[in-house]
């Protein structure tokens, strides 16, 4: 929710920092001819036509052919806005056409930066992530003084964020978003973007604990105890905040254990207790040094069970 918000209100301040320096919507009436692009428009600009009220300017004279010839900049601008315009009715690959366009027909003009990272913001929407990232480095390469830079960090961190799937698969998307949500962070630290970097920077780091963990279990149920151990070893040190070190403890307590380090496996389950003592892991590794251990839980169960069984027969 934040994510869409953020981006939903960069893209349009982008869309409405580019006032119109040629005319008013207000004066653009039916009742009025006007130019867009160096062609006129006869009664006006049509009721969803953007690019035209934001661009036309009104022909004064009656003479169609006093039309004056469009300027780049006027042609670049409408452009912009019928990217705009295919950007809102969900034509993203259009729009980032368009955007291009605009960017290659003024390149050293304050429109080519917006509409280098508009067209970013296209390819975004439509999930061709490699795309959007390739367009983004080069805007961060070529517009350095660019306002909306930290938007454009933010919008490649997205790009590698949504590309995440799970803990099983390829770690690189998972990296790199890590990478450039703490670049953000140290970067821009009072930025909404960094609010949410933070967020998104913790989500990342269970997923890498998850992966160290999935891992660790392949191993173990392979027998392969050392390169188990070390896995648990990074779970237990770099991940310690995540919900994943109570269930490392235990799995080492079991390796260390399994390897006839009793000392070791006591030290881990000291840990476990002392941080974990009511929970099912600590008791699991209890188990490990006493094998007649019964919860005392599951015996309380069973005596609830009697109980309620001989409640039932008495009124049978």
């Amino acid at each position: 929710m934040i994510k869409n918000l953020i981006i939903l209100s960069l893209s349009v301040s982008l869309l409405f920092s580019c006032s119109n320096p040629f005319s008013k919507k207000d004066d653009l009436t039916k009742k009025n001819n006007v130019v867009v692009r160096g062609k006129v428009k006869e009664g006006g600009c049509k009721k969803f036509d953007l690019y035209c009220k934001r661009t036309g300017k009104i022909l004064k004279s009656s003479d169609l052919k006093d039309a004056p010839n469009a300027t780049d900049e006027e042609i670049a601008i409408s452009i912009y806005y019928e990217g705009i315009e295919a950007l809102d009715v969900g034509d993203a690959f259009y729009a980032s056409k368009k955007f291009k366009e605009v960017e290659s027909l003024m390149p050293q003009d304050t429109w080519a930066s917006k509409a280098s990272l508009m067209a970013s913001y296209a390819e975004y929407t439509r999930n061709a992530y490699s795309n959007a990232i390739f367009d983004l480095e080069r805007h961060i390469k070529y517009y350095p003084a660019d306002v909306n830079l930290p938007y454009a960090h933010y919008l490649m961190a997205m790009c590698y964020y949504e590309q995440i799937l799970d803990e099983k698969k390829d770690l690189k998307p998972l990296l790199n978003a890590k990478a450039k949500f703490e670049f953000i962070k140290q970067m821009y630290p009072d930025t909404d973007y960094a609010t949410d970097a933070r967020f998104k920077l913790d989500l990342i780091v269970d997923q890498l604990a998850a992966k160290e963990m999935s891992i660790a279990r392949y191993y173990m149920t392979t027998k392969k105890w050392i390169p188990a151990l070390n896995r648990l070893k990074v779970v237990v040190e770099q991940y310690d905040k995540t919900v994943f070190v109570e269930e490392a403890l235990h799995r080492l307590v079991e390796v260390y254990y399994k390897l006839g380090l009793v000392e070791e496996a006591k030290q881990a389950a000291a840990i476990l207790g002392y941080n974990y003592g009511s929970g099912d892991w600590y008791k699991k590794s209890y188990k490990v040094f006493h094998k007649q251990y019964k919860s005392g839980k599951k015996q309380n169960k069973k005596k609830m069970g009697l109980i309620r069984r001989k409640i039932k027969s008495l009124f049978e």
